[in-house]
């Protein structure tokens, strides 16, 4: 059975739903109760856990850790090998995140992006200083909150076929988990503007086919040689190896708002991430689609997301979303039945189906309250209902 984990990103934001700059000092109230890494991002780096790369399935106590801008909180589940593991961690660390917000008199937010104006503030520490210098407003800019899923694998070899076979499906996750429709006080017109914004980095978005683990250690090697970026840490990519940990992590997702979307995304990687390996086992050759396209589709699903068609794996031509969808669960299915997981799943994505994404929600509670922070505040409740 392969374990899992999942890394999601909070805001922090005030009892009336505006973001608020109190991520620090929620982290060291919970430092305080040994729930925290109390560490500086620049001391993180240098221990190996640069940006976006600490915890997940290797970190076996789970965390809460800072992010790029100071509205913002991480949390990190232990090592699971199962979903209702997954559900217990998540309810687990979202209330822990919760509980170090109100202590500083703030609360926390499954948003994927801040439906309100603010004004982001970057979190003290050189590392992130040095990205605000480098890479000016998309640094300044970047207050957008993603779920991270780490499936293991064997080893880098394991891993990179996995990679290959995977980033077809990446965008149909996109629409699924779409929950940033809103951007600083306005609707954006996309599911996931939070996509929109995160593509905006030089080492984001989908990559080639590897020729095996060397090729995509040089292709790593070759972006950090060209000083674009400032480490190994911003490799961006939709979905990569962790360097800290045998896993693939993949990074397409937005935060989710309630707990039981971001179990089901958690399935559907890992069952994807499975059902890759089985068949480069068994001769079976990744899809050789131009990256091109895949990025295309990848627009495609954060515009509309479940709302209108999506790109098909099968054909590279427009579908209903649903019936994507249903090759996706298609796809995987014999992986998520020997996991045990073919039934909460399914469910799962019934749900979504049926209710909507948090993308649709968040407008829904928008237009019956008229009010983009009565969006938030409905938000906290879910986040840690």
């Amino acid at each position: 059975m392969r374990t899992l984990g999942v890394e999601e990103e909070l805001l922090v934001v005030d009892p009336d739903g505006v973001p608020v700059p109190l991520g620090p000092q929620a982290l060291a109230a919970a430092a305080r109760w040994g729930e925290a890494e109390t560490v500086g991002e620049h001391d993180r780096a240098a221990r190996g856990q640069a940006d976006d790369d600490g915890g997940g399935d290797g970190d076996p106590a789970g965390h809460l850790v800072p992010e790029l801008k100071a509205q913002q909180i991480e949390l990190g589940t232990r090592v699971c090998s199962d979903l209702a593991g997954v559900t217990e961690e998540l309810r687990h660390w979202r209330g822990r995140a919760d509980a170090a917000a109100r202590a500083v008199g703030a609360r926390v937010a499954a948003l994927a992006s801040s439906p309100v104006r603010v004004e982001p503030v970057t979190t003290p520490g050189e590392r992130y200083a040095d990205m605000t210098e480098t890479f000016g407003l998309t640094a300044l800019e970047q207050l957008i909150c993603g779920c991270h899923v780490h499936v293991s694998v064997a080893d880098d070899e394991e891993g990179v076929v996995v990679l290959n076979r995977i980033r077809v499906w990446l965008p149909v996750l996109t629409a699924l988990t779409s929950n940033s429709p809103f951007w600083l006080g306005r609707d954006s017109g996309y599911a996931s503007f939070r996509s929109q914004s995160w593509n905006r980095w030089p080492s984001s978005g989908p990559t080639e086919l590897f020729a095996d683990a060397a090729d995509y250690a040089r292709v790593v090697a070759d972006l950090v040689a060209t000083r674009t970026i400032v480490d190994t840490g911003m490799v961006y990519f939709d979905a990569r190896l962790s360097e800290q940990w045998p896993t693939v992590e993949v990074r397409i997702a937005d935060v989710a708002l309630h707990v039981e979307d971001a179990v089901t995304h958690a399935g559907l990687v890992r069952g994807l991430v499975e059902t890759a390996a089985r068949e480069w086992r068994d001769g079976i050759p990744a899809p050789d689609v131009r990256t091109e396209v895949v990025r295309a589709s990848g627009w495609r699903a954060a515009r509309w997301g479940m709302s209108g068609d999506l790109v098909s794996p099968a054909t590279g031509r427009p579908a209903p979303a649903a019936e994507v969808v249903a090759a996706l669960l298609d796809h995987v299915r014999p992986a998520l039945a020997d996991a045990g997981d073919d039934e909460r799943v399914s469910a799962g994505v019934a749900t979504i189906l049926d209710r909507g994404t948090g993308a649709d929600e968040q407008r829904r509670v928008h237009r019956e309250t008229g009010a983009l922070t009565g969006v938030v505040r409905a938000a906290i409740e879910i986040t840690t209902g």
